[in-house]
């Protein structure tokens, strides 16, 4: 009996060559399990085609590396599979071999599907009365892989690893018409670049990383047949595990092979097989808590490109399918920030020293003309290990909730989900832009009082911070001495909607019901508070909407990167709403206000600075006078505090550079930083400045037009 299912395997040999289905039939020869009935029609040849002709250039999913500044120093990678997809030239001749000795001794003599070993395994089958050999070739192993790795619903993912005889005959098939469209060199580097070694290691890059810490053009053949050896059964045979037998015995079956296919002499077989298996484990890091400890900081950095990237477009329709291109994309993505400024911003934070309090210390750097985003940091450390914190401050919060310092991960500066801090007066800049970008002047005057009535907000009375700011104001004196009652009166001259949707231009996003709710067009006009900074807001959006005006009123949307190459080492593009092809990482800026308002509103902000601007006066004193000594350059900005000093901001920028700093709890708004801290964020941005434009050439901002002075 069991010369009949040989004999009928023999006779199929010259139809498997010619690439006909007859792959069917050998399956349901070597499976008698199963019918004849119904495989036809479920592996159409159509279907199978269209499917290989796909695989053929299918690439396997591949881990994305984000760099340092420099586009060098690996700082974590983002993966599900660690792979690095490796050419077979930098594959080792000895990888090459074992896997071949391990896998499919006739890989060089079939097509796609060895005859022989149906033939073997329908013997085997036979013997066993079930399926215990499964004449599985390299080629046929590789388009399972590759359709499982290519799979986009749950369902192709189980049709592609199904034990069943369907799933072998399409296998089958797609084998046979992959070797003639690829060639062997070019299904084997596919292969070793799709397979599972164990440890997460998928890719021979990353196995002979994890195992032995090289590369694989280094692999020796001990090494090497220990590998390959794994692939069978990756926890079966697992060389770390306590017990290394069976790892050594595996490894030792694929030596014997390679002696028996002539790739290693009998001798060096021997000697090879003395010899005990030596690792050299290593762990590659995964995610942003894996930045090494010495760039902590920078772990918000990357948390933050995190984010950003799922709100890319360019990377899929939602933040499952960019997240998801982030870790099987193979990107290499270069970060925007600058070490000199990073360094600058965690000195004047008290990244080091100052981790142990509720109020979050934060501050942004960002590049006025670009966006680009060069320092982020914040008296906290990132981490995941929140065991050490104390219980938040927040009597709301629950009895168990912990605290948000010393340790965190939470996006405290912005480009997360949090809704930030109310932001006070540093939301003056808006309506003042409003105003002189619909054509009202820096001369403007108003005799503020200390208490303003006003019938436009329906009778709201607000009041200035002390009765010296009462009496004729300016843009300039309003500004520098941040008059409430000139700004409640400015902003009803250009109407409040105006400011609302052009701090909106400018990048602020409303994230609380209330917020969201004042904001509607129906209700927007009466926000008359609006221009006193009762809105939440994230130092990330301050400092880039006070950066378009350094940039003479150019928006440029917050970015994380200078450089995002695709696995072709290309940069990444997208396309635009009109069809046109933009690289991702490419500043993306538009004209919000005209050139001379932003210059205007400049000149009225290096009032509040100690600052001199170039047209008006300031009116004798400031909110921030210190601030122009400590930079030692001009510089211009906006303090703004709370009711009750619940937080306190400074925005300051220069030509060069636009930072905004906060002092908050984060976790309970309502506990107030007090007067005294008042300085914090002013000292901050000041300090950071200073640092990082030490040795650059002093720049005097452009002056406004005689016409918009007034």
């Amino acid at each position: 009996m069991s010369n009949r299912p040989l004999a009928a395997a023999g006779r199929l040999v010259p139809l498997l060559r010619a690439g006909l289905i007859a792959g069917i039939v050998v399956a349901a020869v070597a499976y008698p399990v199963v019918a004849l009935t119904g495989l036809g029609a479920k592996a159409t040849a159509h279907a199978v085609e269209s499917k290989t002709r796909l695989l053929a250039n299918a690439m396997p999913a591949e881990t994305s590396y984000l760099y340092a500044p420099d586009g060098r120093t690996v700082l974590t990678m983002f993966y599900e599979e660690y792979r690095q997809y490796t050419k077979l030239a930098d594959i080792s001749p000895n990888m090459q071999q074992a896997i071949v000795a391990a896998e499919d001794n006739r890989f060089y003599q079939h097509h796609g599907v060895d005859p022989k070993g149906v033939a073997r395994a329908f013997v085997a089958n036979a013997r066993s009365s079930g399926v215990s050999q499964g004449a599985s070739t390299l080629t046929m192993q590789y388009v399972r892989m590759a359709l499982r790795d290519s799979a986009t619903t749950p369902r192709e993912v189980q049709e592609a690893t199904a034990q069943t005889p369907v799933r072998k005959v399409k296998e089958m098939r797609m084998a046979v018409d992959l070797e003639k469209e690829l060639t062997k060199e070019e299904v084997l580097e596919r292969y070793l670049n799709s397979a599972y070694f164990g440890h997460r290691a998928y890719g021979i890059y990353a196995a002979s990383e994890i195992f032995f810490s090289k590369t694989p053009k280094e692999l020796t053949p001990v090494e090497a047949a220990t590998l390959a050896g794994l692939v069978k059964s990756p926890s079966q045979y697992d060389p770390a595990s306590s017990d290394q037998k069976g790892a050594t015995a595996r490894r030792n079956y694929v030596l014997d092979n390679m002696t028996r296919l002539g790739y290693l002499s009998p001798d060096s077989a021997a000697a090879a097989k003395t010899e005990p298996i030596r690792l050299k484990l290593s762990y590659p890091p995964n995610d942003c808590a894996a930045v090494p400890e010495k760039w902590n900081s920078w772990g918000f950095l990357c948390d933050y490109l995190k984010n950003w990237w799922s709100a890319q477009p360019a990377f899929g329709d939602n933040r499952l399918e960019r997240m998801d291109k982030l870790r099987r994309g193979g990107y290499r993505i270069v970060l925007s920030m600058d070490p000199k400024i990073q360094a600058a911003a965690e000195k004047n934070v008290g990244t080091k020293g100052n981790t142990g309090s509720p109020f979050a210390n934060g501050i942004v750097v960002a590049e006025p003309g670009t966006g680009r985003v060069k320092a982020m940091a914040v008296n906290r450390t990132y981490s995941l290990n929140l065991d050490e914190n104390p219980l938040s401050s927040n009597p709301e919060a629950g009895p168990k909730v912990k605290a948000n310092y010393p340790n965190t991960v939470a996006p405290l500066m912005g480009g997360g989900d949090l809704p930030g801090y109310q932001a006070g007066s540093t939301f003056k800049m808006f309506p003042m832009l409003a105003a002189l970008d619909s054509g009202m002047t820096l001369s403007t005057t108003f005799n503020a009082p200390h208490t303003y009535r006003s019938e436009i907000y329906d009778g709201w009375q607000p009041s200035n911070a002390s009765g010296a700011m009462s009496g004729p104001q300016t843009m300039w004196s309003g500004f520098g001495k941040s008059v409430n009652t000139y700004f409640v009166w400015l902003e009803e001259q250009v109407g409040a909607e105006r400011a609302v949707r052009l701090a909106e231009q400018l990048g602020l996003r409303w994230r609380t019901d209330v917020d969201r709710e004042h904001a509607a067009p129906s209700k927007a006009n009466k926000w008359g508070a609006f221009t006193l900074g009762v809105s939440d807001a994230t130092p990330l959006e301050m400092a880039n909407a006070y950066a378009a005006v350094a940039a003479d009123g150019r928006y440029c949307e917050a970015m994380p990167v200078s450089a995002i190459y695709d696995r072709t080492g290309k940069p990444a593009t997208f396309k635009t709403a009109g069809g046109i092809e933009r690289e991702v990482a490419k500043p993306r800026c538009r004209q919000v206000v005209s050139a001379d308002a932003a210059r205007a509103a400049t000149d009225a902000a290096r009032c509040p600075t100690g600052d001199s601007p170039a047209k008006g006066g300031c009116g004798g004193w400031s909110t921030a006078d210190s601030v122009r000594g400590t930079v030692g350059r001009p510089v211009a900005g906006k303090t703004g505090t709370t009711d009750s000093t619940r937080s306190a901001w400074f925005v300051g920028y220069t030509p060069e550079l636009a930072a905004a700093s906060f002092i908050s709890d984060p976790d309970n708004p309502f506990n107030a930083v007090g007067d005294g801290q008042s300085e914090v964020p002013i000292a901050a941005v000041a300090n950071t400045l200073r640092d990082a434009l030490k040795g650059k050439p002093v720049r005097d901002f452009a002056p406004p037009s005689d016409r918009i002075v007034g």
